[in-house]
């Protein structure tokens, strides 16, 4: 069975200023995840699977979901505040989603095959989708073993300034024991170099492993989530920005000794918008790769 691609489309984008996820960024109008899904074919994965705010499905189901139908199975499930476990409700005036991995919980009852987890508006590379694809495809009837795609910190730096990454820690197998976040890294003459909490300069080797949220999981993953996410509402619910991140899940399994999480490493150079400024960044970068040959001019 071929693995599932979940695509974490629920966002609005407001630092952007609106539904990037859909936004036409290549010569003829294709949006990031349209390369993305492009890869993850030729990757070999053989589902796809959006996770989105039901308020923009029929927008979405027209500009994006149409194109794939004849070229690969797609599900679209929905990331609602009020689904939750049994025994929690909603509290009054919380806005926020419930965070990333509370998105992947969506999925529990149309994924039952190895799936990976990405972003809807990251581009991730032709490398990355067949270095992951063929993983999750040796991984059917598996459990507790999953997988990070570890970006090379050089492949992810941006021209417009400093940029926040998760820096991996891994053991002499290439295991994931850690994750830190570090702010303001950025290359300074030549090093790339970020500042620590004790004010001192620290220089990462270009090839360090940091995460963009590329994950590769079992569906045993579910039902770890279900069961720890009722503990973090418990101590949380009343928190109105709280969130349930995938790395804190993760985090939780690893340090747990429940599961193991390998960390593959990718030659592919992460772009992505975060903000408007972004945009002809990225436009540019595309149609650079449809120059190259990389991608076709229309990719559906």
């Amino acid at each position: 069975m071929k693995p599932t691609l979940f695509v974490l489309a629920a966002g609005m984008g407001s630092r952007y200023g609106g539904l990037k996820q859909l936004d036409g960024l290549g010569p003829n109008g294709e949006t990031i995840m349209d390369y993305s899904i492009f890869d993850a074919i030729r990757g070999g994965f053989g589902k796809l699977v959006f996770v989105i705010r039901k308020s923009f499905e029929a927008d979405f189901r027209e500009k994006i979901v149409s194109k794939y139908e004849n070229h690969i199975p797609v599900e679209v499930v929905f990331q609602d505040l009020s689904d939750l476990p049994e025994g929690f409700a909603c509290p009054p005036g919380r806005e926020k989603p419930w965070g990333t991995n509370h998105a992947v919980l969506m999925g529990r009852k149309v994924i039952h095959e190895p799936f990976a987890v990405i972003n809807a508006d990251d581009f991730y590379g032709r490398d990355s989708f067949a270095t992951l694809g063929k993983w999750l495809s040796g991984k059917e009837g598996s459990a507790n073993d999953y997988c990070m795609v570890g970006y090379r910190v050089g492949n992810t730096l941006s021209e417009s300034g400093s940029v926040a990454r998760g820096v991996c820690q891994t053991n002499a197998e290439g295991y994931l024991t850690g994750v830190v976040e570090r702010t303001a890294i950025e290359r300074i003459d030549g090093e790339i170099q970020f500042v620590d909490e004790n004010g001192r300069k620290v220089v990462l080797e270009e090839n360090t492993p940091v995460s963009m949220n590329m994950w590769g999981f079992t569906p045993d993953y579910f039902e770890y989530s279900e069961a720890y996410f009722k503990e973090f509402l418990r101590e949380n619910i009343s928190n109105l920005k709280s969130e349930y991140f995938i790395p804190l899940m993760v985090n939780k399994l690893i340090t747990e000794g429940t599961a193991r999480v390998k960390v593959l490493d990718t030659t592919s150079k992460w772009f992505g918008v975060t903000y408007a400024a972004d945009r002809q960044g990225v436009v540019d970068k595309l149609r650079a790769l449809v120059d190259a040959g990389e991608y076709p001019a229309r990719l559906f």
